[in-house]
């Protein structure tokens, strides 16, 4: 019998569809691995904003993590909105009673609106609880900003600060250089087991559909090291994925706001 690459995403839902779980499950589904979703919140959002957050009950996400991981199992986990600090305590301890590896922590904590999308007494228990669980950790510039209480302004801070995250226990660092200014988009990756800086550079797209990108470049690196790619070929291939879903869905006008990438450009 077959099997599938399982891939499971623990986060909040956009109802819109661009970003957060439905990102990360059309991200699975175009990298060939078999998508599954714990969902820690609801959102009220849409192309230009954060109308309303619901939380999910921590007792309930605690019982969606068991129903998966107890019968299917997961190759690869990819963490992104957590918004308190007892939903955090409770997924790490999930996490660590199933034995999961593979997790890709993404550290979300503002929306590409500038809506926060995770309380600020949550950040030390992400650092505490989550950090050292993870494989990897996907800080964009400003969410490097706040783990490490220090400014980033160039990309020798973003190299340094992917070494720096490292302190907290995790075993990779991508730090992601979508926020500093200039035409380049590089992205800095510290491998841990190495001890060695990886840059990856990146062109900058000008194009306002940037709507969840962050989600679906933790989720493509979980698609690829379910896969069973090593690190840093997993988050080339993940870059590269989303880089061209930038592009495609450039092209295309949805919505009032920023709009989504097209997740599904490998197909139509």
């Amino acid at each position: 019998m077959k099997t599938y690459r399982r891939t499971l995403a623990i986060a909040g839902s956009d109802c819109s569809g661009g970003a957060g779980i439905q990102a990360d499950l059309k991200t699975f589904a175009a990298n060939g691995c078999y998508g599954m979703s714990v969902i820690t919140a609801l959102t009220a959002q849409n192309t230009q904003g954060v109308a309303a957050i619901h939380a999910a009950p921590v007792d309930f996400v605690a019982q969606q993590l068991d129903a998966v991981l107890a019968d299917v199992g997961a190759d690869a986990v990819k963490i992104g909105m957590l918004f308190s600090p007892e939903l955090i305590e409770t997924v790490a301890r999930k996490l660590r009673e199933y034995r999961v590896s593979r997790i890709v922590l993404d550290p979300v904590m503002v929306a590409q609106s500038g809506d926060k999308l995770l309380r600020d007494d949550a950040v030390a228990a992400l650092q505490t609880h989550l950090i050292p669980l993870a494989e990897i950790v996907t800080p964009n510039i400003p969410e490097a900003e706040v783990l490490l209480g220090k400014k980033i302004g160039t990309l020798d801070g973003a190299a340094a600060a992917a070494e720096n995250l490292m302190r907290f226990g995790c075993r990779n660092v991508l730090v992601k250089g979508g926020h500093l200014e200039g035409e380049a988009s590089d992205d800095c990756l510290f491998l841990g087991a190495e001890k060695r800086l990886v840059r990856l550079p990146g062109a900058r797209i000008e194009t306002r559909n940037n709507h969840g990108t962050g989600c679906t470049l933790s989720s493509a690196i979980a698609a690829f090291l379910a896969r069973d790619f090593e690190m840093e070929e997993a988050v080339r291939r993940a870059k590269a994925y989303v880089a061209a879903a930038i592009q495609a869905g450039a092209a295309y006008r949805i919505g009032h706001g920023h709009g989504p990438v097209h997740h599904f450009w490998p197909f139509w």
